[in-house]
């Protein structure tokens, strides 16, 4: 399971496609609906974040979004959308770990991803997030 602290803009189709796929799952471990990855290191982040499942049904929209302007047909009622907003921190360690893992990814798989993101200093992230100062975040398994 991989959600991405960066934004979703940066992932190739396939990516994307997996990233709506495992936050759906996320969100069902947070609501208790699966025994499955009950404790993936991913969703310590939003298990401690004020209002969880908000975070999560935010972090999800802005997925949906980004899958919108490329013309996907995502399914927007899968899509919480009486969320109280919330903000989680993401360290710049973390967003940097990211980087290069998506990098290593794209490389294989879409090189006109690969060639944007590798161009960037400063990545975006999903709006969920505020960046801080910080390494490798604690959850994150590498």
């Amino acid at each position: 399971m991989r959600i991405w602290s960066l934004h979703p803009q940066y992932l190739d189709t396939k990516g994307l496609l997996a990233l709506w796929r495992e936050t759906l799952l996320a969100r069902h471990v947070l609501e208790g609906k699966t025994v499955g990855y009950k404790n993936h290191p991913q969703l310590n982040r939003f298990k401690k974040a004020e209002g969880p499942l908000d975070c999560i049904n935010q972090y999800l929209h802005f997925v949906y979004i980004e899958a919108v302007k490329r013309g996907y047909s995502f399914d927007k009622n899968k899509v919480g959308t009486n969320f109280k907003k919330y903000k989680i921190t993401v360290t710049i360690g973390q967003l940097e770990f990211e980087k290069q893992h998506l990098l290593k990814k794209l490389m294989i798989r879409d090189i006109l991803k690969f060639n944007e993101l590798k161009q960037i200093q400063s990545p975006e992230v999903n709006p969920l997030f505020i960046v801080i100062n910080g390494d490798i975040e604690e959850w994150e398994k590498h």
